[in-house]
């Protein structure tokens, strides 16, 4: 299956676009490792801040219960960043301009404004991380280190002068820094193992490990980064023929499998570290990330584990701002198709995560950045729906994906897993819309309540259905013309009478010269008018009044031009009902053609001038030219 090729105008991140050519006669490791590096910089997103609060709480509150949903998550994630992958290699389209292409306008505005809460909602994560790393590192106070990130909006401009290769490779670096650091804390922490293989057993959830579940969801599996990796995927210059899109697949797939279960391992190590350092201890209200700092060295021994704990949470917040920018960068432009500097769209992004940390350290000190850290893992997992039901639909659909749309085995497992996750957030958002319900007083936050449902059911609706209707109408029209007979019979009727409709305005010079076009000097032309005075609509044919003579007379007027060159011409005059008396004195001549002009009105002027067209033509048997 060929691609077309895409414009410039619509690449997505056109600045690195199929900069890395994989094209080249490339074998063995070397051609895998040229397609090495997108599902990094995706993975990144899966051990940011965010998952660092969401992991601590599960460990320090359940122990190795949780475990089990971070596997789970894990291979949600493995499943949707394929399919993400997927649509950027085949389709040559990122999940922002695939939406664009597919929804109205306003369904694409609402989900552009998740989107951007999405992504605002990671970037707080990363900005508190940052700070809190800071702060842990340096004594800082987190307020300074807020502001203080603002300057690492810089790093992304001075990466992508570098090129795509090598921003991978200081993503890939970071990465290992964070998992070189757990690696270290986890030999010393020696958590016991058997008790670890038991959290990897499914479990009933409460209402407190349902939150903080919801939240490692949220944090592991997020919605920008379907968005990311089917952009990211496009930096690799591949070939259009079938053989070379398979390659890409299966390399991608590789490439996401190690770099998600990489991210797994990460997240894991936090929740077990988590769990050995403070649950199994009676800890169980270590829920601050610094809390967890503090204690680490009295629990575990050893001041290396919370020197290692400060860097990795600063390298992870690092390499989370990067890939949060380019996923920003891919959204405005998907959806709003608008380009701006990549540094200010960073520094707008940065400052909108600013504030409300900034405003929240201000008013409660630094006591509720965690509990905002898993706020916005929350946030992050309340928008997957509206990212993975659209990117599903896409890679399902043969008419655009080919013989690359996905099988029904997958696509059986994709819709439940999207059931599994829409299923999770619903329950959770009305667990909290009930108690929210059940306080007295707050009628105006219980009416935007009952309107935020009512929205984002609408949306979800719209959403999940609107792909298949069009679906099934390209079916119907596929279907409908699906037939191809052979052209037997293209022997040209002749044209006799030739039935002219005028209304005596401008445009019956033109309406005439069409007709002639039609019959040359062979056809004889019936030049008709409609009289609709109020006299000719009682007494038809019998009405004598001024405007019925000159009628006439104007009829006579192009009747005697036309035969002095030498066409055959009639003429007749009908009343009343004009529709009516159109296709009447058509009729009664027997006319091979009707050639009529057109008002080019619609909707109210129908109402008030009448819609004589379609009207007509349909109470025709013979063919109808409309001249507008």
């Amino acid at each position: 299956m060929a691609r077309l090729p895409v414009s410039n105008s619509n690449q997505s991140l056109g600045e690195v676009h199929e900069s890395v050519d994989v094209t080249t006669g490339k074998k063995g490791w070397r051609r895998f490792l040229a397609y090495i590096g997108p599902a990094y910089l995706v993975s990144v997103g899966y051990m940011d801040p965010g998952n660092w609060a969401t992991d601590l709480q599960g460990g320090a509150q359940f122990g190795y219960k949780l475990i089990w949903v971070l596997l789970m998550s894990n291979l949600m994630a493995l499943l949707l960043q394929g399919l993400s992958a997927r649509l950027g290699i085949v389709r040559r389209r990122d999940l922002a301009q695939a939406n664009r292409e597919e929804y109205p306008p306003v369904v694409n505005f609402c989900l552009y404004l998740l989107a951007e809460l999405a992504i605002a909602a990671c970037d707080l994560a990363e900005v508190l991380g940052m700070a809190i790393g800071i702060q842990l590192l340096t004594g800082l106070p987190v307020l300074y280190g807020v502001l203080i990130t603002v300057f690492d909006t810089f790093l992304l401009f001075y990466l992508q002068k570098l090129g795509m290769r090598k921003m991978e490779a200081f993503i890939i670096a970071l990465i290992a820094i964070i998992g070189g650091s757990f690696l270290v804390q986890l030999v010393i922490a020696k958590p016991d193992l058997a008790d670890v293989a038991k959290g990897f057993v499914p479990t009933s959830l409460n209402t407190g490990a349902l939150y903080i579940a919801v939240g490692i969801i949220g944090a592991t599996v997020m919605p920008h980064n379907l968005y990311l990796h089917s952009a990211l995927v496009q930096t690799r210059k591949i070939k259009s023929d079938p053989h070379s899109i398979k390659t890409a697949l299966k390399f991608n797939l590789v490439d996401s499998t190690i770099a998600l279960n990489l991210a797994f391992l990460v997240n894991a190590a936090i929740l077990v570290l988590a769990a050995t350092a403070f649950f199994t201890t009676g800890n169980t209200q270590v829920a601050k990330i610094e809390d967890a700092h503090r204690l680490m060295e009295p629990m575990l021994g050893s001041k290396l584990a919370p020197f290692l704990f400060a860097v990795a949470l600063i390298a992870a917040g690092q390499s989370s701002t990067v890939t949060g920018t380019l996923a920003g960068q891919i959204v405005m432009e998907g959806y709003l198709r608008l380009r701006i500097n990549p540094l200010i769209r960073r520094l707008l992004t940065r400052v909108i995560a600013i504030v409300p940390a900034v405003v929240v350290i201000l008013i409660y000190g630094d006591q509720e950045l965690d509990a905002l850290l898993v706020f916005s893992q929350v946030i992050l997992s309340l928008q997957l729906g509206f990212a993975i039901i659209p990117l599903i639909h896409f890679v399902s659909d043969k008419s655009s994906m080919g013989q690359f749309a996905i099988r029904w085995h997958v696509k059986v497992l994709s819709w439940l897993v999207a059931a599994i996750l829409i299923f999770l957030n619903v329950q959770l958002v009305a667990d909290s819309s009930i108690s929210a319900f059940a306080q007295p007083g707050h009628v105006g936050m219980k009416i935007l309540i009952v309107v935020a449902w009512v929205l984002f059911a609408w949306l979800f609706l719209v959403m999940t259905f609107l792909p298949l209707v069009h679906r099934h109408r390209k079916k119907a029209n596929m279907n409908m013309h699906s037939e191809v007979t052979p052209l037997n019979n293209l022997s040209i009727p002749k044209v006799n009478t030739i039935a002219v409709a005028l209304d005596f305005g401008p445009a019956d010079e033109k309406v005439i010269a069409h007709a002639l076009a039609q019959g040359h000097t062979h056809a004889t032309y019936l030049l008709l008018h409609i009289v609709e005075t109020v006299s000719a609509s009682y007494l038809g044919a019998s009405a004598d009044d001024y405007e019925t003579r000159k009628d006439q007379e104007r009829l006579q007027w192009y009747a005697s031009q036309l035969e002095g060159m030498g066409h055959q011409v009639q003429i007749a005059l009908g009343y009343k009902n004009r529709i009516n008396e159109i296709v009447r004195i058509v009729k009664d001549v027997k006319a091979d053609m009707l050639i009529m002009g057109a008002h080019r009105h619609t909707g109210i002027k129908d109402f008030v001038y009448g819609a004589t067209v379609d009207q007509v033509r349909h109470k025709l048997a013979i063919p109808v030219l409309i001249v507008n």
